[in-house]
């Protein structure tokens, strides 16, 4: 007979199953420190043995680490999904750059398509909170947070699609998209009458997912990331031509 005793899971393993679970659905976030142990025991409801044994073995598994007189911390390399060598690669190569958005345009399209669909109203209306601070900040006129938020509105897209592996890889390109490895977002906002037009592509997203519009928000995600393209695409055009003028005026200069 195929059929075995059962028998009661250990308290331990019934929190490291927990903590697992909110590691790989994005609720705890790499980097992000975990209430203390008082805390956090009283929140579960176990001992604080029980979960010392947790943590510990969550530790060994590389998901949790422990900073001496800071506390236990989500593992940063959680948020990591390409070595060192091959970042530094992607950010010395223009190729990466459009093959990164051309990635994103599919990726994020499907996204917001599953979003609209699968989303439950609290993931939509998190989309909408995000969008909303967008809108003040770009009233502000404040470059820096609105490329900020225009990243967090692009991820909480994501969550709401309910693919945590999916939520995992991009979680990872946006990383190296905050640390400027394929571009300086706070540029993109920069450029003449450009702002205007991305909140309003950001609006169509939002719209259409809010109306759970799942066509209408995968067309908006892809014609928002044509236009990041071809923006870019201007942009390493003006560093260009900015290059060779520099060469025709110091030439000129150097004949006088």
């Amino acid at each position: 007979m195929p059929f075995q005793k059962v028998h009661a899971e250990k308290i331990a393993t019934s929190v490291i199953r927990q903590i697992e679970s909110l590691i790989l659905r994005g609720v705890l976030r790499p980097g992000e420190r975990l209430p203390s142990e008082r805390v956090l025991a009283e929140k579960m409801g176990v001992s604080r043995p029980s979960l010392r044994e947790a943590i510990s073995e969550l530790e060994k598994r590389d998901l949790l680490v422990t900073r001496p007189g800071a506390g236990v911390f989500v593992a940063e390399v959680l948020g990591s999904a390409f070595s060192k060598p091959l970042i530094e690669l992607f950010s010395t190569h223009d190729e990466a750059l459009f093959d990164y958005l051309s990635f994103r345009r599919d990726l994020e399209g499907l996204a917001a398509e599953r979003a609209a669909r699968l989303g439950s109203d609290t993931d939509l209306q998190l989309v909408d909170i995000i969008f909303r601070k967008m809108e003040a900040a770009n009233s502000r006129k404040n470059p820096a947070e609105e490329a900020r938020l225009d990243a967090e509105f692009h991820l909480s897209i994501i969550e709401a699609s309910h693919n945590v592996i999916m939520l995992h890889m991009m979680r990872s390109m946006f990383d190296m998209l905050r640390s400027g490895v394929f571009y300086n977002r706070q540029l993109v906002f920069q450029q003449r009458n450009t702002r205007a037009t991305l909140l309003d592509q950001h609006r169509a997203i939002n719209d259409a997912l809010q109306a759970r519009d799942a066509q209408a928000a995968k067309a908006a995600v892809e014609s928002h990331l044509g236009f990041v393209e071809a923006a870019m695409k201007d942009q390493k055009r003006i560093e260009h031509n900015e290059k060779i003028a520099r060469l025709r005026f110091d030439h000129e200069k150097s004949r006088d």
